[in-house]
This record gives C-alpha cells, structure tokens and sequence, in this order.
C-alpha cells in the first residue's frame, strides 16, 4: 500500500539577550562552571517574583512579524505543571492559548518540478523559559541550571511538509533568518537551536495517521536522517498489519535509528492556567509598527535583488546570501568600481569580483569571518585589485600572488605588484625572445599547432607563463607564437 508521509516541526530558539527570561542572571548557555548564573528567582525560591525579560518579546514578535505572522492586541504567560530533574520550579512559565504570533508562513523552495516553492503555514510562535541541562554519569545524574530561565522561542508549524529533504530545508531557512534578524546564532550543535520532528503516516488523504514525536535532533543532517527512517519503519509495521502508536522516540545519531522513549503526553498532562505572578500584555498598533520598521532584508529578498541588480549564478547568491558578511563586503567592493562604465564592462567586473571572493579568497580565509579585525583587505584595495586583473596588468597567476600579499599585508596591490617586479611583461622584443626559446624546446607541440590541433597553442602559453613566472602578457604571448609559429614553419 502506498503511504504518504505528513511532517510538522517545533522548533525551540535560544534567544540571544543579555539577561535571563525572568530575572538579571546572564544569558549565558555556554558557561562552563555548573550553576554559576542562577539566581533564587529562576531557581524558583518561595517568595521570589519574576519579571518580564522585555527585549525577549521583542525578539518574539520580530520574528513572527518576519514570518507574516498575525500579532494579537493580548497576550499572557500560561504555567506548565510537570515534573522533571532539570526543571526547578517544578512548573514551566510558557504560553498556551495566547501566543504573541500565530498564522504565519515561509515560502519553501522546493525540488519539485510542477512547485518551484511550497507554502508552510507557522501555527504559532510563543516564548518561554529553558530548563536545565541533566549530565549523565554512570551511576548517577547531575544539574546544571545555567540554562534554566534562557529565554526560549518555540516554533510550530502546521503539518504542511511532505518530504525529509524539505524538512531540512526549513530547518536551514529558518535559521537563516533568525541570524539576520539578530535573534539567535541558532547553532544547533551548542543546543541553541533543537528540532523536533511531528510525523504520521496515511494512505488515505483526507485522514491523518497516528502521530509520532522525534526528539533529540541536534543538527540539520540528523533531522533529515530521522525522518527519512522513521517513515521506512512504520511503512514496514503497517505493511505487516501493526499499528503505530503514539509515543515519543528518540534519536540515535550513531546507529541512525529511531528509539521509543514514552508515549505521547497530551496538552491536559500539563494542567495549564495562566501565570498568577505575571501581568497580561497589550500591544499597541505603534508598538508593533516600530518592530516591524527594524526589521532588515531578509534572505529570499536578498537572493532576489542580487539576481536583479548583479545578475550573477543563483549558486553565487546562495553563498553571499548564507555567509552575510561576504555577502556584504561584496556588496562593499562593486560600490567601488566606476558607476559610469557601461553595463557590460561593470557586468564583466562584478562576475570577477563575485568569483574571486567565493574561490580564492574563501581559500584564503579558511572559515575565517571578512568581518573580523584580523581581515586587512579593504574593500576599496579588493575592488583596484579586481580592476588590474579585468584591465590585464597582470595575470591569474600574479593575481593569487597578489592576493595571497594583500590578505597578509593589507597593502595596495599596485604597491605590491612594483615592489615585488610582478607587473606583466608587455615588452615585444622581450616577449619575441621567450618565445622563440619555448618554441625550440617544443617543436612537436609547434608543429601540431600548425596543423590546427588548438590544444597546441594552450600549451606553448603556458610554457611561456612559466618561463617568465606568469608574468608575459598572455595575448601578446599568444599572437607572438602564431606569428612566429607561422614564419617558421611556413
């Protein structure tokens, strides 16, 4: 029988404030020294009040406004009773009916050829506190509660994703802009972004499978592979007549399985009632037009002007758009070309440009960011160096000498071409003479060139670019040897 996969995702967003969720504690999950950012008010102490982190539902909002997300006039905060280790109040402050976003959408692209992009609907997006961490040794567990009290988003979509690749697309998306909007770094290999996966199974379209939770998803790749077999594995019960249950599983990253871990808590496990120590909040119209003013140009508009304005590789953009601060020193070094060349010539500058940055110098920087003091070359030297190269003062192999000096240095190309004698050699006299030698050490490869084998004359190029350290004018190299090619052997 035929079953067709229906995914949703909850996502959970370290928020990057400077203080806690509730409390003046540092926001700090990466703190080494257990339990040293804690507080009696995010330790839940008897008598302690929390107060509302305001930068945190900012961050909320700007998110969901991101997402097209309708922003409700009101909203509270809702307690969620369980029990757990790491959870210190015994209770977590969250919201449940009132969320501060819901029925937004990203438009995914897609792999589908009738669909270039696919709409996914965002139920909600409603902010919370973190727990603690559990550290497991052999015979015996510990806290840490630094974490405890981090202010954390959660994401839920609608369970409009079809496939595992599109789950992991989202995933990517999301996090994405949740760095240009200067929300979160969303790393989820330091827990600052963690997915978990919504999945069922049907034949039947109009009727949803039994639902299963997939926790412990701690990197994109992960999200991918625990669909992907989750999906095999209940195709495989249903098909020898088993019944899936609903339950949580968890992810085995070393054997790439799936694992039952207990069945699925319903919304009334967790007795929510709204949290009697906290206000209601009411947005004003201005209020949520001024977050919405802050908001910058986020990556699918981004693509798309790049595509307009620069009219380079959609794989190009795609790079600039995921690394932002080389997208933007980009942006930086075609400012600076002449805004009064035609637009074949600027067109010309800018695909160099674009290239160089993504190759060589990607090369260079090793993972490195352009925004970091440690990078010397400026915008203004990476545009005359993109200039020398277009205009044929010197060539490839100068230019990666050149380059390889400016990111040591930060000097001016020009002052580095004259001070190492790298400037090309235009000279026909001397030029001629090369020539003459490379064509007596190669007489077959001049002679096949004679009888139309262009390979020939590739060769002989390079053979005069390296007698001269890359440094012979490669077009007059080239019409010397087909002159000279043709006196001789005429």
């Amino acid at each position: 029988m035929n079953y067709k996969p229906t995914i949703g995702l909850e996502m959970h967003i370290e928020l990057n404030t400077k203080s806690k969720m509730f409390c003046s504690c540092p926001n700090d999950s990466e703190e080494k020294q257990p339990n040293k950012n804690i507080c009696p008010i995010c330790m839940g102490h008897p008598g302690t009040l929390p107060v509302i982190n305001r930068d945190a539902v900012k961050k909320v909002i700007k998110t969901g406004l991101a997402l097209d997300c309708q922003i409700p006039e009101y909203s509270k905060f809702d307690r969620k009773n369980y029990f757990y280790p790491d959870l210190p109040k015994g209770y977590q402050i969250s919201q449940y009916d009132l969320p501060f976003c819901k029925e937004g959408y990203l438009d995914l692209a897609t792999s589908d050829k009738e669909q270039a992009t696919r709409k996914i609907r965002i139920r909600r997006v409603h902010l919370e506190e973190d727990t603690g961490k559990l550290i497991h040794q052999k015979d015996y567990s510990l806290v840490d509660f630094n974490r405890a009290g981090i202010p954390l988003m959660e994401l839920v979509t609608e369970p409009d994703i079809k496939q595992a690749e599109e789950a992991r697309k989202f995933a990517e998306e999301l996090q994405l802009i949740l760095r240009y909007l200067d929300i979160s770094n969303a790393d989820p290999e330091k827990g600052e972004l963690r997915v978990e996966v919504n999945i069922s199974l049907s034949s039947d379209d109009k009727k949803l499978g039994t639902k299963v939770e997939i926790k412990n998803l701690n990197s994109f790749r992960a999200v991918e592979k625990a669909i992907e077999y989750e999906i095999e594995r209940q195709v495989k019960a249903l098909n020898a007549g088993k019944k899936i249950i609903q339950e949580t599983r968890g992810w085995d990253d070393a054997r790439e399985i799936t694992v039952s871990q207990r069945e699925k808590e319903e919304a009334y496990d967790y007795r929510y009632f709204p949290e009697p120590d906290l206000p209601p909040l009411y947005f004003k119209k201005e209020d949520i037009v001024e977050i919405r003013r802050i908001i910058p140009e986020l990556p699918e508009q981004k693509r798309k002007r790049f595509k307009r304005e620069y009219e380079i590789d959609e794989k190009s953009i795609e790079i600039f758009v995921r690394n932002k601060n080389l997208g933007d020193y980009f942006e930086k070094v075609i400012s600076e070309f002449e805004p009064r060349l035609s637009h074949g010539k600027l067109s010309n500058l800018i695909k160099l440009a674009s290239n160089y940055l993504i190759s060589d110098l990607q090369g260079l920087l090793k993972g490195a960011l352009v925004s970091s003091d440690k990078f010397l070359i400026t915008p203004e030297n990476f545009s005359e160096f993109i200039n020398l190269i277009h205009s044929g003062k010197i060539s490839s192999k100068i230019a990666k000498i050149v380059l390889e000096e400016m990111f040591k240095t930060g000097a001016d190309p020009s002052n580095i071409i004259k001070d190492k004698n790298l400037g090309l050699i235009s000279d026909e006299m001397e030029i001629e003479k090369i020539v003459r030698s490379v064509i007596s050490k190669n007489p077959k490869a001049a002679s096949d060139f004679k009888q139309k084998k262009e390979n020939a004359i590739q060769f002989l190029i390079g053979q005069v670019m390296k007698e001269t350290k890359g440094r012979a004018n490669p077009q007059l190299a080239r019409e010397m040897l087909i002159k000279i090619i043709d006196r001789i052997l005429s």
